[in-house]
């Protein structure tokens, strides 16, 4: 068997992205000679998962792997002092740390002497004590002693006050200077791995080598660009782009997936649920008690996450592929790598629910017609005069509705005002809730506007789930009666209104329940 000790480069050539790992894949020709030889590959990232390491020649030549393992080697970093050979930066971070060790070498020093002299101070007052008690009188001595130790401790105070401001100014000082080692340089890695390979060739020539492994320390993030241009929007697709497995990925084919390869596979086991029947007891049956509680109402998805969420794909593994070669740095920052771009036609509301916030807000909806699902993340917003803040963009699927939220608008203003009254019918003892809700809305218009804006204004309904407890709207004191009220109990209104103008919506609903009704 012969041996290769010169390392052979292994460039990446493609890598596929998941939520937390990346799948890296490199590509090499090897000039192979008969028989059996081992081979050093490398550098390669010495965070390489082992039991992943894969390596595969070209099926057009009679070569066998016998072997493939990752091999690491440790380089500590060299002590201080630094050599000339370092750049100025790195030799004054060496000369501020030198400095800010005297500094702490004085400061200690001072502050024994501190404590010195206050205990010869003690020892002193202490002796003037003793003296007078004894009846000796020595004040011109206890007075010289007493200014000779105070004004030392003044001049060690004033001592050690200027090194603490010394110190201080040292420890910003090399706080910056580290900062911008760290941003201007980097350190050579300390652990660097190589791929030891060991084939059989028959006949000697080239061959192609494909080698893939599973690395940590990369992940990555959808994220949006949406500008708005009188009915139309451009939504741009981006993918955010972390890695830092101690190697760069230049020039290579990359995949972003949304499969969890971490999580089990296997089903969920089923237990078994008892459902009974039992009869209701004489106080169950003579009351009903029900409670007023508040509901989210929205659609299945995945749950709000605190910190940097995962990548919400609706339940199926999405593939999402640049368009060319990507390079991305392994410096652990974000970058940013184009995925696709659309135009679709956009339609405004101005909406506002009063009894969340009195804001209203510019919504904005379209059709997906990016060619793949929209997933979860966030979403430059972008108007006709620039940049206008940040929003989220929830999952959706190719071809389905977007809805976007481009921010309140400050020439509007809501003002809600709700009022109830309790009432019991004489015969039928039904207690009877009578709700009114009263929505002043207003415009202020900028000189020389013109034209009405329409304002969709959403105010909610209880909605009863037992028969004892009814929801009526009353019709006929609503003023205007609302333009629809879904099963939700959600009314809206199509509010028009000119510039400088206003107008006030009122709603008013009973909540009626028998006699036997208890917790309203």
């Amino acid at each position: 068997m012969t041996s290769t000790p010169k390392s052979i480069a292994l460039p990446v050539t493609a890598v596929t992205c998941l939520e937390d790992r990346a799948h890296v894949e490199r590509a090499v020709v090897l000039d192979l000679e008969a028989g059996v030889q081992r081979l050093r590959l490398g550098p390669v990232s010495a965070l390489a998962v082992d039991r992943t390491l894969h390596a595969e020649l070209s099926s057009d030549h009679p070569a066998t792997v016998l072997d493939v393992r990752i091999t690491r080697s440790w380089t500590p970093r060299r002590p201080l002092p630094h050599t000339d050979d370092d750049s100025v930066l790195r030799r004054r971070i060496h000369s501020i740390a030198q400095e800010r060790r005297s500094l702490l070498q004085q400061r200690d020093r001072l502050h024994a002497r501190r404590d010195l002299l206050g205990r010869l101070a003690a020892d002193l007052l202490r002796d003037i004590g003793e003296g007078a008690g004894s009846g000796e009188a020595d004040g011109p001595r206890w007075s010289r002693e007493l200014d000779r130790v105070d004004g030392e401790r003044a001049s060690n105070g004033e001592q050690l006050r200027t090194v603490e401001a010394g110190v201080a100014a040292l420890d910003e000082e090399l706080e910056q200077a580290e900062q911008a080692e760290r941003a201007s340089e980097e350190e050579p890695p300390e652990l660097i791995g190589h791929v030891e390979l060991t084939v059989e060739s028959a006949v000697a020539g080239p061959v192609g080598l494909h080698l893939s492994h599973l690395t940590p320390c990369a992940m990555w993030r959808p994220a949006y660009r949406a500008a708005l241009e009188g009915d139309s929007l451009t939504l741009e697709t981006d993918a955010m782009v972390w890695q830092r497995t101690g190697e760069d990925w230049s020039d290579v084919r990359l995949t972003l997936s949304t499969a969890r390869s971490a999580l089990a596979t296997e089903p969920p086991r089923l237990g078994e649920d008892r459902l009974t029947l039992t009869d209701r007891s004489v106080a169950e049956r003579r009351a009903v008690d029900v409670e007023l509680r508040e509901e989210e109402t929205r659609s299945l998805g995945a749950s709000p996450v605190v910190g940097l969420p995962g990548v919400d794909d609706g339940g199926e593994a999405r593939v999402l592929r640049p368009q060319g070669q990507v390079s991305v740095l392994g410096d652990g920052r974000a970058h940013r790598v184009p995925l696709t771009a659309f135009t679709a036609a956009a339609r405004s509301e101005y909406a506002c629910s009063p009894e969340l916030s009195p804001l209203v807000t510019r919504v904005v909806r379209f059709d997906n017609l990016a060619g793949h699902a929209l997933l979860a993340g966030p979403v430059d917003l972008v108007r006709e005069s620039g940049f206008s803040g940040r929003g989220t963009l929830d999952f959706a699927a190719p071809g389905a509705a977007v809805e976007l939220a481009f921010g309140s608008c400050d020439d509007y203003r809501v003002v809600r005002h709700a009022e109830e009254s309790r009432d019991t019918a004489g015969l039928t003892q039904r207690t009877v809730i009578t709700r009114t809700v009263r929505l002043h809305v207003s415009r202020f218009g900028a000189p020389g506007e013109h034209g009405d804006r329409t304002v969709t204004l959403r105010e909610r309904l209880p909605v009863s789930e037992v028969s004892a407890v009814e929801v009526r709207l009353r019709k006929e004191a609503c003023s205007p009666v609302p333009d629809a009220v879904d099963a939700e109990g959600i009314a809206r209104w199509e509010v028009g209104l000119p510039p400088d103008g206003h107008r006030t919506v009122t709603l008013v609903y009973e909540l009626s329940a028998s006699a036997k009704v208890t917790g309203l």
